[in-house]
């Protein structure tokens, strides 16, 4: 059973999350926040799996709230949703350590399924917004010749090659199903690697394991 906590100001908004979410077998709401203070302290208290977390509300916002939630080091992972397609939202709310960014026109099939990859530790973003973010990442990268001097990430070191296989496919943007196919791999041991690879790599999650990737240049 995946719980979860819906944080939106909007009285009507949260109805219709929980409607949505208590219609699934597999899925609890523990509670509602109006704000972003009341997010903080309801999930402290409850311990949700996932936090639907938006992004404009009074008072202490979204990225604040994820901010502080993830700095607590609850084992809650966050989901932010929003009604604006906007890029600094989806920067602000992935470094303040959100594993997931969804606009709130999303399909519903869209966000049970967003919600349950992140309460499993994957992370989903936004199609609109992944190309955007791609781009926005690979500007910042090193150049070749700043990226030759660079000494080995020592976050590497303890990998197995298989396990640095794994994060590099993972890095391409590879589902657990799509790795399991490509590599002959029963899914059952792709997740394991997969929570190998996290551990060792002390990646909260799929976002910053892609991250990683693109940093070591195990993806170009």
């Amino acid at each position: 059973m995946t719980t979860v906590l819906i944080a939106d100001d909007q009285p009507l908004q949260r109805l219709g999350f929980r409607m949505l979410l208590e219609s699934q077998d597999d899925m609890t709401v523990l509670g509602e926040a109006n704000n972003g203070a009341e997010a903080t302290r309801m999930t402290a208290e409850l311990q949700p799996d996932v936090v639907l977390m938006d992004v404009r509300m009074p008072g202490l916002d979204g990225i604040e709230a994820t901010r502080r939630i993830i700095a607590s080091g609850a084992r809650t992972r966050v989901l932010i949703l929003t009604t604006f397609d906007l890029d600094e939202y989806a920067y602000s709310g992935l470094r303040a350590g959100a594993s997931g960014f969804l606009v709130k026109d999303a399909q519903p099939e869209d966000l049970l399924s967003g919600i349950r990859a992140v309460a499993t530790g994957d992370a989903v973003v936004a199609p609109s917004l992944t190309r955007r973010l791609l781009d926005a990442y690979v500007h910042h990268l090193p150049t070749a010749a700043s990226a030759a001097a660079q000494t080995p990430d020592p976050r590497l070191d303890s990998l197995t090659d298989r396990e640095r296989e794994i994060l590099t496919v993972i890095g391409k943007g590879w589902t657990n199903t799509e790795i399991a196919t490509r590599l002959h791999l029963a899914e059952s041991t792709v997740k394991t690697h997969v929570g190998r690879v996290l551990a060792k790599t002390g990646s909260r999650d799929r976002i910053q394991a892609v991250i990683l990737a693109y940093d070591t240049k195990l993806v170009k």
